[in-house]
């Protein structure tokens, strides 16, 4: 399909493939072989490729699930397949099996987030990100001194790979963190500790290299209000540690058109602070089998809210809905580059 939607700011807009589904496309198997479909593609270039080809925007970047362990050969065909799309690949390193907060589970941690920095590296990737300030659906709640110890923990942790992978002296241009809704972690679950965090890894390297990502979805279902969350990108664009930003439905993960006014919210707070750089859409699939839990937990997520689009058509509806808001937001002058 021919390009009909101009991006008319100077924000880069991708995709986050997870409706594609970690089950069947995204994770590798037992073995490390990613996915692929009858014809030998692996499903996650084919995925994008049709999604490059049906969306009316000129899509700029890809944000990939990096697991590890994932065989060698197969992430040298994701690179080569993606980048033929001309797409910039951004990468999400995997972590689990392990507690960054557990001072115990350090070098476990610290193993896993410096192979991923190894891909990174090796491929010239510009953009990291990683949900490793704690363990996917585990943990209890901490408070006080328990706490203050914890942040100081995931700050040492960091700071750590951050020397150990040399990565001041690498392709890397910035690492984002990105904090999730609670169930999913019990701690830092909102965009003030996830500051709180960041902040004190770059006083600790002196460089204002780690950054917040900022999910609209985990924001909305945080308990902070849109007013507070407001308040805290622009305590981050003034740090220099406002990374990139996540358009997500809270809740369901599904359509945006399922989204509180979160997404058109939070674009707003971060256009005129100059940080706004990267913008992904991103939905999950509600049938995804890795997902499962998460439907269990959490009231309302993996809804089906398709209305009866395939996943392709309703991420692509997605990615118009992004577009059209900045470009709006350029025609109205709020977005300062």
């Amino acid at each position: 399909m021919a390009i009909q939607i101009k991006n008319k700011s100077k924000v880069e807009i991708g995709v986050v493939p997870t409706h594609l589904m970690f089950v069947g496309a995204l994770a590798p198997d037992e073995s490390g072989k990613l996915p692929r479909t009858n014809s030998g593609d692996l499903k996650i270039v084919s995925g994008m490729r049709l999604l490059c080809r049906t969306s009316p925007v000129k899509l700029n970047n890809v944000q990939v699930t990096l697991f590890p362990g994932t065989d060698s050969k197969d992430l040298d065909d994701m690179f080569k397949g993606l980048r033929a799309l001309k797409l910039q690949v951004h990468l999400i390193m995997m972590v689990g099996g392990a507690n960054p907060l557990n001072p115990k589970d350090e070098d476990a941690v610290v193993e896993m987030l410096n192979s991923g920095l190894a891909v990174a590296k090796k491929y010239r990737v510009k953009h990291v990100s990683s949900t490793s300030f704690e363990e996917w659906l585990s943990g209890k709640k901490l408070k006080g001194k328990a706490f203050d110890n914890a942040v100081k923990q995931v700050i040492k942790l960091h700071a750590r790979c951050y020397k150990e992978s040399a990565l001041e002296k690498s392709s890397v241009v910035a690492w984002h963190l990105e904090f999730l809704r609670g169930v999913e972690f019990q701690n830092f679950t909102n965009a003030a500790k996830a500051a709180k965090v960041v902040m004190g890894i770059n006083k600790k390297i002196r460089k204002k290299f780690f950054k917040v990502m900022v999910d609209a979805a985990h924001c909305g279902d945080s308990d902070l209000s849109i007013s507070e969350n407001e308040k805290v990108i622009k305590e981050l664009a003034k740090a220099d540690a406002l990374g990139i930003f996540h358009a997500s439905a809270k809740t369901t993960r599904g359509c945006l058109t399922t989204d509180d006014g979160w997404i058109g919210a939070l674009l707003a707070a971060y256009a005129p602070t100059g940080k706004l750089k990267h913008v992904f859409v991103e939905l999950f699939h509600h049938e995804d089998p890795a997902l499962a839990p998460l439907r269990k937990a959490v009231k309302g997520h993996g809804v089906n809210t398709t209305d009866g689009r395939t996943y392709n058509k309703t991420v692509t509806d997605g990615i118009v809905d992004v577009a059209h808001r900045l470009n709006n937001l350029a025609a109205r002058k709020l977005i300062k580059n």
